[in-house]
This record gives C-alpha cells, structure tokens and sequence, in this order.
C-alpha cells in the first residue's frame, strides 16, 4: 500500500470517529426475518386424521418418530401432526414458513404449561415455549388457534367415547343380559346435552381457554419482530349429520328405538357413524356450544387488546353434505375419519366391521382403544380431504376486513368464506 494511500485512509477514518462522536450514524440495517404462520391448539389443527404425521420434538429435545401401536400414548409424535393439515394446504400468499407446533389433546393449559406436566398429557415443551423458539428465526404473521374443545371440564375424545360406547352397548347387550351388570349399569340411552357438557362446564372451559391466549397475546406482542400479526380463531365442525342416510335408519324391520338391532350396529360402524340417532342433535348443540365459546374468546380479547388483528373463523357448515353417514357411500367421501378400532394385540389393522363379531370380541375390541387410545385417536376428525376444506377457511379468514367469518361448502362441493 503506498504512503499516500495509507494516509488518506487514516484521516478518513479519524474524520468518521469525530463525526461519529457527534452525530449517532445509523446502525446498518438488519435483514428482514422470513415470515412463518404458526398452528397452536389440538387435533383440530394439528393434523389428527389426515395421516402422514411427522417426527415430534418431545420435552428433552429428542425427535420421536411414530414409537410402535402398543407405545405409552404420551409419546410426544402423538401430537400427530401432519403435512396434511390446514395450515399446511392453505393458500397464504407471502408467508415463507409454517410451523406446526398444535398437539392432538391439546388443552388451554398446555399453551403456557408442559403438557407433559399434567394427566394424560405428551411429553412436549408448552406451546409458548415452542413460538418462542419459532420468534427467534422467523417473523410470525399468522397464527391459527384451535383450542377449547378439550379442557379440565370436558374432552371431545371423551364426550364421542361416551355416545359411541352407549350405542353400541346398546346394539349388542339385551336387557336379559344380567352378568353385564355385575360391575354397575351399562350405560346404553342415546347421550343429551347434560351427558356431553353443561352450562355451567361451557362456562369454566370459556374462561379457560381466554385465560390461555390472553397468555399467547401477551407473548406474541413480546417476540413478534415487527409486531405485526393475525390470530385467526377456528372453531369445530361435527364430523356427523344432523340425520342419518335413510338407508341407516333400519335394518331387518329394527330401528334403534328397539332393544337387539347388532345387524345396524355394524352397518352404522361400517359406515363411521355408530350413534343413536337421538343423539345427533344433543351432538350439534354441543359444536355450536364450542362456538360460541370460541367466538367469546375472540371477542372478550378484542376488547382487552384493542389493536389485535382478531378474526373468529366458523367453520361448523364446511361439511355440510359430506359428513359420515350423510350419503349412502359412507365412509367414502365423507370429509371426517370414520370411527376405527384395532384388535389386540394391537397392529395397525383396522377392524373395518363388526357384522358377526359377539359381545366378548366387541368388548375385547373396545377394550384395545381404552388401553392403547393411539389406536382410535383418529376417529371422528377431518381426514386430509377434510383438512384441505379447512385449509380454503383458513385461507379466507387469513385475507378478510372482516372479525368474523363463516366457511360453507355449498351442494356442489364449493367452499365459500364470508
């Protein structure tokens, strides 16, 4: 370097350490974060019934790939979550990445909480913990919440157990049958509103679940690189018809108002839908119950947070016409996963059908999902077609002015968001 280079160097660098003394330069600017959308909440959202589900990060950091059918159902890849998801098949134009940190059983505790903490809960992170560690690569600008359906009141896994179990018991199992009840009454009437949850349960799951994101607003506000970002709050569809085909009503001259009807106990399980029709109704009181306890979610933390980008996302007619057992073809085109047992052992073979199976071997089939939950925790949720619908939702509520919006499949197959 000859002298007269090596001096001007020198004077220009004293020059900008006095300027630089003066006047603060501006720090060079930093690149711009990728955008990501973010899943939190349950099966809803996670992926439950849409299959191909992906290794899950457990509590200690290690990566679980699916563990085996007769594995401890707190495996954290029990969380299923799936490529198949709706955050995954939806159409949101300038988002870079998806993460999909939702867990099948999610409740609102386990959104600030360990899941691995509680009963019966996966051996994974709280979800904050997990959006937390998703804030520090990506700038998060959409977050689909899913939550509410389960909680310490009331399980969606557990209030579809309950009516299924009834119905079959009540196909298999005649009154004469004294040695069924040696160990109490089997239960066996269709399930009423009080049997799924009550009013007062709605109440203590709302102020749970708005305890929860209350948590999650407060933490997106903390980490978010621009601070800019939509929650997009979805609530459930019923994975059945509010009436049955006619071709489930009866079979052999026997309805199920009738004690003895095992010939349309299989059918309806062959179909997806072994329920007492008395039933579906109490059954759709309770999703639009889930409703309303969503969309006061949205609404009591609009107004604590009054900036928040909230949107309310209804999601209760998108599958409409094509819900188990509302065609003769079920479960073929229905949008939900049929109701799926294994025997024991349990194998990954399905029990597709019940037709002359007696009481032991259906009890001892129940028993395989009582036990080992992994093998029926599909049962009654969106399969991936179904997660493809409420991907269009998604999509929808992701790009409206509005705070709330409705997702409708119409007669054709067509999905409106308004």
């Amino acid at each position: 370097m000859s002298r007269f280079r090596r001096t001007a160097l020198v004077a220009l660098a004293v020059a900008t350490a006095a300027l630089s003394t003066a006047v603060a330069l501006p720090a060079p600017a930093s690149a711009a974060l990728p955008t990501a959308a973010v899943a939190l909440g349950d099966s809803f959202v996670s992926g439950e019934g849409a299959g191909a589900y992906s290794p899950v990060v457990d509590i200690n950091g290690v990566a679980q790939g699916f563990p085996g059918w007769t594995a401890a159902n707190s495996n954290a890849y029990f969380c299923h979550r799936s490529p198949n998801a709706s955050l995954h098949r939806a159409a949101l134009p300038g988002i870079q990445a998806r993460f999909n940190l939702a867990c099948s059983g999610g409740q609102p505790r386990d959104i600030a909480a360990a899941s691995a903490s509680r009963d019966k809960g996966r051996q994974v992170s709280s979800q904050l913990d997990q959006l937390r560690a998703v804030a520090q690569t990506h700038d998060i600008d959409l977050v689909l919440v899913g939550l509410g359906s389960n909680n310490s009141s009331f399980t969606f896994g557990n209030v579809a157990e309950k009516c299924a179990n009834r119905f079959i018991a009540d196909a298999w199992t005649g009154w004469w049958e004294f040695w069924a009840y040696l160990n109490g009454p089997v239960p066996q009437e269709p399930c009423s509103d009080a049997d799924l949850a009550t009013a007062a349960q709605f109440t203590a799951a709302t102020a749970e679940t708005v305890a929860a994101v209350r948590q999650l607003l407060t933490t997106l506000d903390q980490v978010d690189a621009d601070g800019q970002h939509r929650i997009v709050f979805q609530d459930y569809t019923n994975p059945l018809p509010p009436e049955l085909y006619s071709s489930f009503h009866e079979e052999d001259g026997r309805d199920d108002t009738r004690d003895k009807f095992r010939d349309l106990g299989a059918e309806r399980y062959a179909a997806g839908c072994p329920i007492h029709r008395a039933s579906l109704a109490p059954g759709h009181r309770f999703s639009q119950g889930l409703g309303t306890l969503v969309k006061s979610t949205r609404d009591t933390l609009a107004a604590e947070f009054p900036g928040a980008d909230l949107v309310y996302l209804n999601v209760q007619r998108a599958f409409d016409g094509a819900r188990l057992c509302e065609a003769a073809t079920s479960p073929t085109g229905a949008l939900a996963t049929p109701i799926r047992l294994q025997d024991s052992p349990p194998n990954g073979t399905f029990v597709t059908s019940l037709s002359g199976k007696d009481k032991i071997a259906i009890q001892r089939i129940a028993n395989v999902c009582a036990t080992y939950f992994q093998t029926c925790q599909e049962s009654w949720h969106p399969n991936a077609a179904g997660h493809q619908v409420l991907g269009q939702c998604l999509a929808g509520a992701a790009a409206t002015a509005a705070r709330a919006v409705s997702c409708v499949r119409a007669a054709n197959g067509s999905i409106s968001v308004a």
